[in-house]
């Protein structure tokens, strides 16, 4: 699929946010605090998202509310799922990809704080 260059525009914004929370903070929290300082760094920004977006999974006309929540929807278009793991498993990128699916998106980052590089915790995907 093509990546566009708002699609572009929206994930630098994001990287560079991470980027600034893990320079600040580095590794070794939990995830929800990451979430916590991500949100911020984003309105200081001035990045619109939303946090902890419900997902709901349809299945042949049924719909079931199964308490899934995408960490963040930035702009309304870039999934974001945030990891603070020892090691991203293939299971994490199932996950985003799912929820690519699921809600219609396109364009998702995975990203894990708990590593002493942040650009070794960033998986961008494109479905």
């Amino acid at each position: 699929m093509d990546y566009d260059g708002a699609d572009a525009d929206i994930t630098g914004k994001v990287i560079a946010a991470e980027i600034e929370v893990h320079k600040q903070i580095g590794p070794g929290l939990l995830e929800s605090a990451y979430k916590r300082f991500l949100g911020r760094e984003f309105d200081l920004r001035g990045v619109p998202y939303r946090c902890e977006v419900p997902v709901d999974v349809r299945y042949k006309g049924l719909v079931v509310e199964a308490g899934y929540f995408l960490d963040f929807l930035v702009a309304g278009r870039v999934v974001v799922e945030l990891k603070a793991v020892e090691a991203l498993l293939s299971v994490h990128e199932a996950q985003l990809l799912t929820y690519l699916r699921l809600t219609g998106h396109r364009v998702g980052l995975l990203i894990n704080f708990n590593v002493p590089r942040l650009k070794d915790g960033i998986k961008r995907r494109i479905i």
